[in-house]
């Protein structure tokens, strides 16, 4: 017996693994996406050791959160799916966060000035403020831009030296 398309397995999602410099997801470009993205990106960065809590964990988390909601707001052509890159920059200590959609028109644009009672406007403010340095590039090798942001973020809190005075 054949199964049919409709009933065929999905791949599982990549394990967040403690030895990988790389993690990437491509995620579907609508807000379950854009939440998947944020949680595994929270799980890879336990896994790399800045637990729930840590001012690194929780600011790739809140990065990541924010750029891939836009990239599902701004960024989304039907059928084509946005995709999450972190690459844990070792000698560096800080992590680069890539989100990655089609839609290579569409830049994003800080707003200024914005009213308090606006719904929107402030995310790239929070990427700004949470990120070492931020900015936009060609999407290499397929259509669209990378928004990426990098996270200075020291050394993992699980692996740190202790120092008991």
């Amino acid at each position: 017996m054949t199964s049919s398309p409709r009933h065929a397995r999905r791949p599982a999602l990549p394990p967040p693994l403690a030895d990988q410099t790389v993690f990437s997801f491509r995620f579907t470009a609508s807000p379950r996406g854009a939440r998947l993205a944020r949680r595994l990106a929270s799980c890879q960065m336990d896994a790399w050791g800045w637990s729930p809590g840590t001012p690194a964990h929780d600011a790739v988390e809140l990065i990541v959160a924010e750029l891939a909601a836009n990239a599902v707001t701004h960024g989304r052509v039907p059928g084509r799916d946005a995709q999450l890159r972190l690459v844990r920059l070792d000698g560096a200590g800080r992590v680069r966060v890539e989100v990655s959609d089609v839609r290579g028109e569409r830049l994003p644009c800080p707003v200024r000035g914005g009213r308090p009672d606006d719904d929107g406007g402030r995310g790239l403010a929070l990427v700004t403020a949470l990120a070492e340095d931020w900015g936009v590039a060609p999407r290499p090798g397929a259509p669209g831009k990378t928004v990426w942001a990098v996270v200075r973020t020291g050394a993992p809190v699980r692996f740190a030296a202790r120092h008991d005075g």
